[in-house]
Parts: structure tokens; C-alpha cells; sequence
């Protein structure tokens, strides 16, 4: 498994945008603008064990876990991986600002007819400091054990959003706080199952 022809798509379409502010800018007006968000969750998730990301598949792994009584939960690798992670929400405050900023200012900050910006949180948490907080926020009183036997994929993968924080924006939402609202919302959803 690969995520190679997804990064492929993303930068072709930065590529193109970039092109076209370069080739149409000043004769057609465009004025494209790309965002590239970090680890996302928040409201609509997939918590498929099976396809879901790192938050919806423990969110769901604890829970099950504290249904069922269970006296651990297994989680791949050895929990030394590193991600950020931002809210859907933030993202969108982020689209928002980024789309409403004039053209000067813009551009400014970020250099002549680019158009990729990062957007993350600009910290990072293990992925066992992540299972730790989200086994708190579920309240689930067993243990975790990691598995090794499983990759662990990159060790870090925190984003370089100095261009973000340049024009002036900032997340919102803090880790624990959206956790909290995630989990709130799915056990709502799945108090019935």
C-alpha cells in the first residue's frame, strides 16, 4: 500500500494552479490559491477499522474496547511515529481567511505566483501520546500494547506552515478539546450499536 498516486495527484493539481496564475494572471485575472492540510478529523469520519485514519481508528478502538470490557487494545507499530493533526474546522477557518485575503497582501507573503500554503497546527504528538489522550477522553480504564511487528511508517511528518502563521492564522481548536467533541458526537451516533 502506497500513497504515492495520491501525493501525485495533490502536486500535479499545485502545479497546475501555479501555471495558470503564472501563464493567465495579469491577462485573465486568475488568482489561484492551494491548501495543503495536515492529519484531519473531525465531524464526518471514517471509522472503518479497516480504511480509517490514525484518530477515527483508535476513537473506535477504545470504544469497542470499553464496551466490551476489554483489558487491553492492540495498536500497530511502537507508537513512536509522530503526526499533527488539525480539526476540519480549522481547515475551513483557514480556506476561508486565505480566500479572503487581497491579492497584494497575499502574495506578498508568500512569494510571486505560488500557490501552496500548509495549513497544520505546527506541533506534533506520538502516536502514543495520541492513544494515551484518547484513551483518557473515552475513559477506558484497560491498557495499550503496541504491536512492533507492524510498520510504523514515517517517524515525523510535522508541516512547515510558516507561510500560514505569516498571514496571520492560527488554529483554533486544540488536540484534547477536539477529541472531545469528535468523541462526543460518535458516541451519539453509536450509543444504539
Amino acid at each position: 500500500f502506497t500513497n504515492e498516486p495520491y501525493a501525485i495527484a495533490k502536486i500535479a493539481g499545485i502545479k497546475m494552479c501555479e501555471s495558470y496564475n503564472r501563464q493567465y494572471s495579469k491577462s485573465h485575472g486568475i488568482d489561484y490559491r492551494s491548501v495543503m492540510p495536515s492529519n484531519l478529523y473531525g465531524p464526518g469520519d471514517n471509522y472503518d477499522l479497516k480504511n480509517s485514519h490514525v484518530i477515527p481508528a483508535l476513537i473506535k478502538k477504545f470504544h469497542l474496547a470499553k464496551k466490551k470490557k476489554s483489558s487491553f487494545v492492540i495498536i500497530w507499530g511502537t507508537g513512536k511515529p509522530k503526526r499533527e493533526f488539525l480539526h476540519v474546522t480549522d481547515l475551513a477557518s483557514a480556506c476561508i481567511h486565505i480566500m479572503n485575503l487581497n491579492k497584494k497582501s497575499y502574495y506578498k507573503n508568500i512569494g510571486s505566483f505560488s500557490t501552496h500554503i500548509n495549513v497544520g497546527s505546527g506541533e506534533e504528538i506520538s502516536i502514543k501520546k495520541l492513544a494515551e489522550l484518547i484513551k483518557k477522553v473515552i475513559g477506558y480504564n484497560g491498557k495499550i500494547k503496541f504491536d512492533p511487528s507492524k510498520s510504523d511508517g514515517t517517524l515525523t511528518k510535522l508541516m512547515n506552515n510558516s507561510r500560514i502563521k505569516k498571514l496571520n492564522w492560527k488554529n483554533n481548536i486544540n488536540l484534547e478539546d477536539g477529541i472531545k467533541k469528535v468523541y462526543s458526537q460518535f458516541e451519539k451516533e453509536n450509543n444504539s450499536k
